[in-house]
C-alpha cells in the first residue's frame, strides 16, 4: 500500500506516479456540467438543443439507451415507487419536464437551463428524423390516437422513415404479451421508440426491455402519441412559457387531474421546502474547503479523500477528480467522514457515479460517511441504492462479497432452501431463472417443496418480479411447489405496487 501526497488542485490526479503509471483514457462519455437532484432524481443541464444534440450521439454510438423526461407528478410517485425511483436514478438522460422543477433548481442554487417537455421533444426528434432518415417506431397510445398519429405524420413529413407502430391490449405490465411487442420492434430495427403506456408503466416496460431490444433510443413519452393525434390540444404558447399549461390540462380533464395535480404540488412543495432546509439553508460551515484528492492508490482500488463541501462550486472546482473516478477502472473507497456539507449537486454526482461505476462492474463504497451525508441522503431517499462502510478493511470485505455475488446470484439449496442474493433485475433475471429452473428440474423427483430464501435480495424490479412468476408456475408442472420467504421492505415495496405481493408472498407476515 503506498500513501500519495494530495496533490494541488490544478494536478488533481495527474501529478503522482502512481496515476501517472496507469494508462490515459478517453471519458467514455462527455463531460458535461453537474447534475442537480430534486428529490433524488439527478437531472441533465441541458437546453432543448443539447439534448437533441445527446440523443443523437446516442443514436451514433448505436448502443441501447433509454431517456426519461420526468415531472413533478414523475418525481412524486418515485418517493414510495422505488423501482421507479431506481429507473430514474439510472436513466443514461434525465430531463426536466416540469417549469416547477426549473423553479425549485434555482432555490436549490443550481439552475436548469429550461423546461424540456416530452411534448416539445417529440416533434423536435421526428423533424430531425425526417431529415436524417432515422427510423421511428410508435408504441401504445389507443389504436385509434397511434393510427391518427401514423396518418399525420407521414402527410406532415413524407420523407421520415416510419419502420412501424402497434397499439398492444390494455393490459397489467406483467400481463402484456412481451413477446409479440419485442417481436414486432426486433422485425422494425428503428432508431427511436417511443413508449406512451403513461408513468410508471411506460418506464417499467422500457427498463425491463430496452437491452434487448437493441434500440439506440427508448422514450417513454407519456400523451404525445395522443398530441401527434391531433386528439388532445397542447396549451398555448404563453402557458407552456409561463409554467401554466396544467391549469390548461386540467380544465380538458378536470375528473381525472384535478385531485392528482393537487395532491402533486402538495407533496412536491413540502419535500422541495425540507431539502432547501437540509442542503442550502440550514446553517453550517461556509468557508472554502480543501479540494478532493486521493490518498491512497492500489492497482485494483483507490481510497479518495472528499472535500469538506460536497457542492456545487466544489464539484465544478474538482471537475477533473470526478471525471477521473468516473471513468477509471478501480474500485473506490470514497471518504466522507470529514464533509460537513453537502448540497443537491454533491448527491447527484455521487448518484451518478454509483451508477456509472455499478455498470462498469465496480464498487463505490462510502467510507464512514458524517452526519450531514446520511442526512442528506436519508432526505432524498437514496441511501438504499448506496454501499457504506465504516473503515478500509469492511469496505475491501465488502467489495469481495459483492464480487462473489456477482458470479453468482442463486446459491444451491439441495439440503436448504434456495437462496436468491443481490440485485434481481433486467440485467441478470434470465441467468437468475436457467439456475433456478435448473435446481428445480435436478431435484423435483424427491423435493416437492421449495423455499426460496429473498433475504438477500437487496432490490428486484419487474423483470425480477417476472422470474418469480415464472418459477411459481413453473414448478407445478414438476410437481413441486415453490413460496418465497423473508422479502426485505424494498422488495415488499416493489411488489406491493405491482399488487402480487399476497400472490408471490403468500401472505407471508
Amino acid at each position: 500500500m503506498t500513501a500519495v501526497q494530495q496533490p494541488d488542485v490544478a494536478s488533481a490526479f495527474g501529478s503522482t506516479k502512481e496515476f501517472r503509471s496507469q494508462p490515459e483514457k478517453a471519458p467514455a462519455v462527455p463531460v458535461h456540467a453537474p447534475p442537480i437532484a430534486l428529490l433524488g432524481v439527478p437531472f441533465d443541464k441541458v437546453t432543448m438543443a443539447e439534448a437533441v444534440e445527446r440523443i443523437e450521439q446516442m443514436i451514433a454510438s448505436r448502443a441501447p439507451h433509454y431517456v426519461v423526461t420526468a415531472n413533478v407528478d414523475f418525481l412524486v410517485q418515485a418517493r414510495r415507487d422505488i423501482e421507479l425511483r431506481r429507473i430514474l436514478l439510472d436513466a443514461p438522460l434525465a430531463l426536466c419536464d416540469g417549469t416547477p422543477l426549473v423553479w425549485a433548481s434555482r432555490v436549490l442554487g443550481n439552475p436548469l437551463p429550461e423546461r424540456v417537455a416530452g411534448s416539445d421533444l417529440a416533434p423536435l426528434l421526428i423533424r430531425l428524423a425526417a431529415k436524417k432518415n432515422y427510423r421511428l417506431f410508435l408504441l401504445g397510445a389507443s389504436p385509434e390516437a397511434n393510427a391518427q398519429a401514423v396518418a399525420r405524420l407521414k402527410a406532415r413529413h413524407p420523407a421520415l422513415n416510419l419502420v412501424g407502430n402497434y397499439s398492444p391490449p390494455f393490459k397489467p405490465l406483467l400481463e402484456m404479451d412481451h413477446q409479440e411487442i419485442k417481436r414486432r420492434i426486433h422485425a422494425a430495427r428503428p432508431d427511436l421508440l417511443f413508449v406512451s403506456f403513461g408513468c410508471p408503466k411506460q418506464e417499467k416496460w422500457i427498463a425491463m426491455h430496452y437491452r434487448s431490444l437493441g434500440v439506440p433510443v427508448t422514450i417513454g413519452v407519456g400523451a404525445t402519441i395522443d398530441f401527434l393525434a391531433g386528439r388532445v390540444k397542447r396549451a398555448p404558447h404563453w402557458m407552456q412559457r409561463t409554467g401554466t399549461e396544467w391549469i390548461f390540462r386540467v380544465l380538458q380533464e378536470p375528473r381525472r387531474l384535478f385531485k392528482r395535480y393537487v395532491a402533486d404540488l402538495w407533496h412536491f412543495g413540502r419535500a422541495i421546502l425540507a431539502q432547501s432546509w437540509e442542503m442550502e439553508w440550514r446553517p453550517g460551515t461556509r468557508r472554502c474547503a480543501t479540494p478532493s484528492s486521493p490518498v491512497v492508490v492500489e492497482p485494483t482500488w483507490q481510497r479518495i479523500q472528499a472535500s469538506e463541501r460536497l457542492d456545487a462550486r466544489s464539484i465544478r472546482r474538482d471537475a477533473g477528480v470526478w471525471e477521473r473516478l468516473r471513468t477509471d477502472d478501480r474500485h473506490c473507497l470514497l471518504e466522507l467522514g470529514n464533509v460537513k456539507f453537502i448540497d443537491s449537486t454533491g448527491v447527484a454526482v455521487l448518484v451518478r457515479l454509483q451508477k456509472r461505476m455499478c455498470m462498469a462492474g465496480r464498487q463505490l463504497i462510502l467510507l464512514a460517511p458524517g452526519a450531514a451525508v446520511r442526512r442528506a441522503l436519508a432526505q432524498m431517499r437514496v441511501e438504499d441504492i448506496f454501499e457504506m462502510a465504516t473503515d478500509v478493511i469492511e469496505a475491501r470485505e465488502l467489495i469481495k462479497a459483492r464480487e462473489r455475488e456477482q458470479s453468482a446470484q442463486v446459491i444451491n439449496g439441495a439440503r436448504r432452501p434456495l437462496i436468491w442474493q443481490g440485485e434481481i433485475t433486467a440485467a441478470n433475471a434470465e441467468k437468475v431463472w436457467r439456475q433456478t429452473r435448473a435446481e428445480i428440474n435436478s431435484m423435483s423427483s424427491w423435493r416437492k417443496q421449495w423455499i426460496v430464501d429473498l433475504s438477500q435480495v437487496r432490490f428486484i424490479d419487474s423483470s425480477g418480479m417476472g422470474v418469480m412468476i415464472r418459477a411459481k408456475k413453473y414448478a407445478p408442472r414438476r410437481g413441486a411447489c415453490v413460496r418465497f420467504a423473508g422479502a426485505s421492505p424494498v422488495v415488499r415495496n416493489v411488489l406491493r405496487l405491482s399488487k402480487l405481493e399476497s400472490f408471490l408472498l403468500d401472505n407471508e407476515s
